[in-house]
């Protein structure tokens, strides 16, 4: 009588079969950015114009683009710019959003209805707009591009860290640290902070993915990365000229990596809310 509660319980405190896939897809990211030239060797930038065009195949598994460049290596070596943007992207907009959202959870009233406000303001633009008015107040590039994503995120992750924030100050362990005579600072550190942790990892996970499609959207109309970076928002912005042409595999497989890459820390990103919630 107790197999199906223990098969009960380990299905519950598991991670489900699609978390696993994408945890497995994430790790072959990772190792993508870390040692590309184990996974597919050759230098991304090197040109074959005899091989031009070519469809996928044995040989060129993913085809080549105009000049002959492979693209399924210059996918695996993009690999490590678009994380790094999308990771980059990701700490400034959590930076940010962790600032405003605990200070408006603890702070004053004054603070906290002035700090909404503001959060509602930037939250009515969607946040590649915002991102498209920012590079066009500071500039397009690489860096710009990045930082404009994460100011363009920030608001979302505020309203959600406001939400935590507040939850957890309204606790009884944090209303035992008042009665106590603890001072806010104390109760910041040793109660709002480490509950916070968790949360913020989720948080970040699924912001990863939010920043790379951002970031890649921005290097599609080319005001980030650039071709012929190997990064796959410029990848998508070389190929979209023989998009509707014979050349499709250009644009299909560097926008397959970042659906992908999305989607897997969407799911990876869900299933840890959902064991952290069941704990």
């Amino acid at each position: 009588m107790s197999l199906p509660v223990l098969t009960t319980a380990s299905k519950r405190s598991g991670l489900g079969w699609g978390a696993w896939l994408a945890l497995i897809f994430l790790v072959f990211l990772l190792l993508c950015a870390l040692v590309p030239g184990l996974i597919a060797p050759g230098n991304p930038l090197a040109v074959d114009p005899a091989a031009g065009f070519s469809p996928p195949g044995s040989e060129h598994w993913f085809g080549t683009d105009e000049s002959g460049r492979d693209i399924f290596r210059r996918v695996v070596h993009g690999t490590k710019d678009s994380l790094i943007i999308g990771v980059a992207a990701t700490g400034v907009g959590l930076s940010l959003g962790a600032l405003l959202g605990v200070g408006s959870g603890l702070g004053p009233r004054w603070m906290d209805f002035s700090l909404n406000r503001l959060v509602e303001v930037l939250f009515a633009l969607p946040g590649i707009v915002l991102a498209l008015l920012l590079i066009t107040a500071i500039g397009p590039g690489v860096v710009t591009s990045t930082i404009a994503v994460g100011l363009a995120s920030a608001p979302g992750y505020a309203r959600m860290i406001r939400t935590q924030t507040v939850k957890i100050a309204q606790s009884g362990y944090v209303e035992a640290d008042r009665a106590l005579g603890r001072s806010r600072m104390q109760i910041l550190n040793r109660r709002i902070l480490p509950n916070l942790v968790v949360p913020l990892f989720v948080i970040a996970t699924l912001g990863i993915g939010q920043g790379i499609v951002w970031a890649a959207s921005l290097s599609y109309l080319g005001l980030g990365t650039v071709p012929p970076s190997p990064e796959w928002g410029a990848m998508m912005n070389a190929g979209r000229t023989y998009l509707t042409s014979s050349a499709w595999w250009m644009t299909f497989f560097p926008g397959l990596a970042i659906i992908a890459t999305a989607v897997a820390t969407t799911v990876l990103s869900r299933a840890i809310s959902t064991r952290v919630r069941s704990v």
